[in-house]
């Protein structure tokens, strides 16, 4: 038996480095040759089918419009290469062998030369339509028309413009529908909401949203089954039950997945088109529509964007019918769109117009006549359209505009007043020190004509989105402010008098009008009161025949019998509930009677009010459950 030791004269090292000699990957340039891979037309099939397969999904979910004006339809064509390329190179085995590797990527040169013309007329698409080279053509995207403000905003009354702001009529849609039990827990008010006109009266519009995934499963089969409909002056909240009124739920919306999905349901249906955000709105029928403005890039490839068209989609059944603008504009039958124009799209057209009219390089060191829109949009109803005003200040950071404009965003008639006066925000701040004490707030203005001055009208409002009373604030002048608070006067119309009784002997303290006859300004308290505790929007006015009474009615103020319907609204922040008993409304304040949340139909109640009231609604003083 051999006993020696065997030889360990050796280095580690040295075993380590063969053994990756004989396993390493070489180098391209150690490739003695490039293999082409067999089967290959059938590799190439494998490689199409998958890249196919890959860019439905991708287009699926990118959804890109098949318009050479659409950025996305670029991007998706260049992953449509990459997704091939990589296909191709996984069925050659690329990965796995370094001969098809070095074969794959001569192949790929075709491709990546694709890819970088795509790239090429992206840039050249860009450069075209840059500001620098074609800023005439910008400056004239949008016409803009002097007008007198006198004339045009003589009818518009301080009581029939909004009361309440977006984010305060969706606070107030959101303590509604928090109130209706067949809704609660599963849906959420968008925040997403339009203003309108409907029936001569702003309004906002704003659908819902399933509350979550799991809810959408739950639901999603029978769709929204309602949208919240706001008045922006009496501040009423109603849910406008689409099953009930038009005999199915909202199927196509934001807030659907797949196919139902409102932006890809229209993508279906107009390939070709560049979309805008689709816009909810009602008909006067109070149908509910979808609003999507079609897009045109008019400089270059990518610049100039503006409208040529409007889809009209049935938020219900889903049928699109596309309609040029000039139709649009004209036609009557079409006359209850309200919003086609985006304010975003308004305002940025209208600051090429007030900065590039004297060329780009003017706009950038020169600046003479140079102007722009000042921070922050509103909204008015005028000619039974609505549209958006913002002042018109300096391109530097200033505290006062030197006029304003109106933009209809049905038409895009754009009127420029020369106004000069406080910006928005200036006159929100006077109005916000006028009440400092209470610690309220100011919503953005509207601009109103009073006896023939420019004022800036706002809401005031507490912590709880509840409006607590009213500002006018001079245009000229923001020292000139005049404030009513409902606190004090323990009423809507009664505050909104105080405010403008004050606003006037500002005017006359600083002399800027001397005789008024505040009887032909004033609004008359007992109608606005009355319009207040009675008015109930269409959904509650659409309801079953009443029953026939039963002579149950009590002399002394009561009634005892079946609640056959309930309807509800938020006025002034209060949820009020509308309980029917012999085909008359009884209606009274949760807050006076927190039993009526208990309340369903066809129970019987016992309700108590004032034995000389009289008409369809009648408030009452309590409630009942038998």
């Amino acid at each position: 038996m051999d006993n020696k030791m065997p030889n360990m004269d050796y280095d580690a090292d040295e075993v380590i480095n063969e053994f990756k000699e004989k396993i390493k990957w070489p180098k391209s340039k150690e490739v003695q040759a490039v293999v082409k891979p067999t089967k290959l037309p059938l590799r190439i099939l494998l490689s199409v089918l998958i890249t196919i397969l890959a860019g439905a999904a991708v287009y699926y979910m990118m959804l890109p419009a098949l318009n050479i004006h659409d950025t996305q339809m670029y991007i998706f064509f260049i992953v449509l290469v990459v997704v091939f390329i990589a296909a191709f190179s996984l069925v050659c085995r690329a990965n796995k062998k370094i001969e098809r590797k070095e074969y794959v990527k001569k192949k790929s040169l075709i491709p990546i030369i694709i890819i970088a013309v795509i790239a090429a007329v992206m840039a050249v698409g860009y450069v075209t339509g840059m500001t620098l080279f074609r800023a005439h053509s910008y400056s004239e995207l949008m016409q803009v028309n002097d007008s007198d403000f006198e004339d045009d905003f003589k009818d518009i009354s301080y009581d029939e413009v909004p009361r309440i702001d977006e984010s305060r009529a969706l606070k107030l849609a959101d303590q509604q529908l928090g109130s209706l039990s067949e809704y609660m827990s599963q849906y959420v008010v968008s925040a997403n909401s339009t203003q309108i006109n409907y029936n001569n009266t702003p309004v906002r519009v704003a659908y819902l949203e399933y509350a979550d995934i799991f809810k959408w499963i739950n639901n999603t089969k029978d769709g929204l089954p309602a949208y919240m409909l706001i008045d922006l002056i009496t501040q009423k909240v109603t849910a406008i039950n689409c099953v009930d009124e038009f005999g199915a739920g909202i199927k196509y919306s934001p807030t659907e997945l797949f196919n139902e999905k409102l932006y890809r349901h229209l993508r279906f249906q107009y390939p070709t088109e560049l979309l805008d955000t689709p816009n909810f709105e009602i008909d006067d029928s109070m149908h509910p529509y979808w609003i999507t403005a079609v897009l045109d890039k008019t400089i270059g490839l990518f610049g100039g964007t503006d409208v040529k068209g409007v889809i009209i989609t049935d938020a219900i059944s889903g049928e699109s019918n596309y309609y040029d603008i000039e139709q649009v504009k004209s036609s009557k039958e079409l006359s209850w769109i309200d919003v086609v124009y985006s304010e975003s799209l308004l305002i940025e057209q209208y600051n090429y117009y007030g900065k590039l009219q004297n060329g780009f390089w003017n706009s950038i060191i020169f600046q003479n006549d140079v102007n722009i829109a000042s921070n922050g949009s509103g909204n008015i109803a005028m000619d039974d359209d609505v549209w958006v005003y913002t002042g018109v200040t300096s391109s530097k950071s200033d505290t006062s505009n030197f006029g304003f404009i109106l933009c209809n965003q049905r038409t895009k008639e754009t009127r420029y007043y020369a106004n000069h006066g406080a910006t928005e925000e200036s006159a929100q701040q006077s109005a916000t020190d006028a009440v400092q004490n209470y610690g309220y707030d100011a919503t953005f203005p509207i601009l109103l004509g009073i006896d023939g001055n420019p004022t800036y009208f706002m809401s005031l409002y507490g912590d709880s989105y509840t409006v607590k009373g009213y500002a006018f604030v001079s245009l000229e002048d923001k020292t000139v402010v005049g404030t009513g608070l409902l606190d004090v006067a323990k009423s809507d119309a009664r505050a909104l008098n105080s405010a403008l009784e004050n606003y006037i002997d500002a005017l006359k303290e600083k002399g800027v009008v001397d005789d008024v006859d505040k009887n032909d300004i004033l609004i008359d308290e007992e109608d606005i009161n009355g319009a207040d505790d009675n008015a109930i929007t269409d959904d509650t006015a659409n309801t079953d025949t009443p029953a026939q009474p039963d002579n149950n009615t009590a002399s002394d103020g009561s009634i005892t019998g079946e609640v056959t319907d309930i309807k509800t609204s938020v006025n002034d922040g209060n949820t009020v509930y509308y309980l029917q008993i012999q085909g008359k409304y009884y209606y009274i304040k949760v807050t006076d009677a927190m039993e009526v949340l208990l309340i369903s139909k066809g129970d019987t109640v016992t309700v108590e009010f004032d034995k000389n009231s009289d008409g369809s609604f009648i408030p009452a003083s309590s409630v009942t459950v038998k």
